[in-house]
């Protein structure tokens, strides 16, 4: 195995359905080029010298490949999870810079550059919300460090189970349908105070109304009253991927229920941080947070 990595240079714009241009070597310095597509959808793409990437390289959305099965890879500081066919998924947080490395070790460890494009992100204007969830108290505080906690625990998971790619690859259904009130990335400021940014997208519907899984997974998460995100439940999709359902009104799943697309989790509500009836659907791949519109169809009228 070669000692040191010879980073691969990414010419040309990222965008959606632009051309990119590849160049550089392995380790072992074997000069290589290549050229290859990475598109909204799935496309047939050339062989690299590292990897074939597919999907959006886009912040918020995710990225998919195969190498071999017994292949390490690291992404964004994560060790990536490999399937036993060697596909794998990579996800593109809100943030992420716009160069990133993907290091591939087999007999041979080979890097590449990763390009992601900007996006730019709104600034919503919330009033309204119980001030407590705004400015929490120092019991509130502790509370809020122990849930979180929980959460991540939850998202740390590691499930040996492809319904993930394969949803990826094949589309996510929505969980509900309805006017669509908040948008991943947005700068959110709650009763005149800057917030954290939102992760997912809202759909507000009234209380009661169904939330049925965007795709097949286990439930690693069902609390009825945390103090954020009220009724919350996570679903974890496998190698990293899950999705997170806040603000519902009841929880219909337990910790270890197996979902398939369409079953029902929970029902909407405004529990928590929220102003009226709506569901918030989120996505993270590890820690980094997902845009669950990059991988849905539109929303039907």
């Amino acid at each position: 195995m070669g000692s040191r990595f010879s980073p691969f240079r990414l010419n040309g714009r990222s965008r959606f359905n632009s051309r990119l241009s590849l160049t550089g070597s392995t380790a072992r310095g074997i000069p290589r080029l290549v050229a290859f597509w990475l598109t909204a959808h799935v496309t047939s793409v050339a062989a690299s010298p590292c990897v074939v990437l597919e999907g959006n390289p886009v912040q918020g959305g995710v990225l998919w490949g195969q190498t071999a099965p017994d292949a390490e890879i690291r992404f964004a500081g994560i060790q990536v999870p490999v399937l036993n066919d060697g596909h794998f998924l990579l996800g593109l947080g809100r943030d992420i810079p716009a160069t990133n490395e993907l290091v591939v070790t087999t007999d041979d460890a080979c890097a590449q550059e990763v390009k992601v494009a900007a996006r730019e992100y709104r600034v919503q204007r919330i009033e309204g919300v119980p001030q407590q969830t705004v400015t929490p108290s120092d019991e509130h505080l502790d509370r809020i460090r122990r849930e979180r906690e929980t959460v991540r625990r939850a998202k740390a998971k590691r499930l040996g189970r492809d319904d993930g790619l394969r949803a990826v690859q094949g589309g996510f259904r929505w969980p509900v349908t309805g006017r669509i009130s908040g948008v991943y990335g947005s700068q959110r400021i709650y009763n005149g105070t800057p917030g954290t940014p939102h992760y997912g997208v809202d759909v507000a519907r009234p209380t009661g109304t169904p939330v049925l899984a965007p795709a097949a997974g286990e439930v690693t998460l069902a609390e009825p009253d945390l103090f954020y995100s009220g009724g919350t439940v996570i679903l974890d999709h496998g190698y990293g991927l899950s999705s997170s359902f806040l603000h519902l009104s009841e929880v219909f799943v337990s910790v270890g229920d197996q979902l398939q697309p369409g079953e029902l989790l929970g029902a909407i509500g405004a529990t928590g941080r929220a102003t009226g009836p709506h569901l918030d659907w989120r996505m993270s791949w590890f820690n980094q947070r997902i845009d669950p519109q990059l991988l849905v169809p539109p929303m039907p009228e």
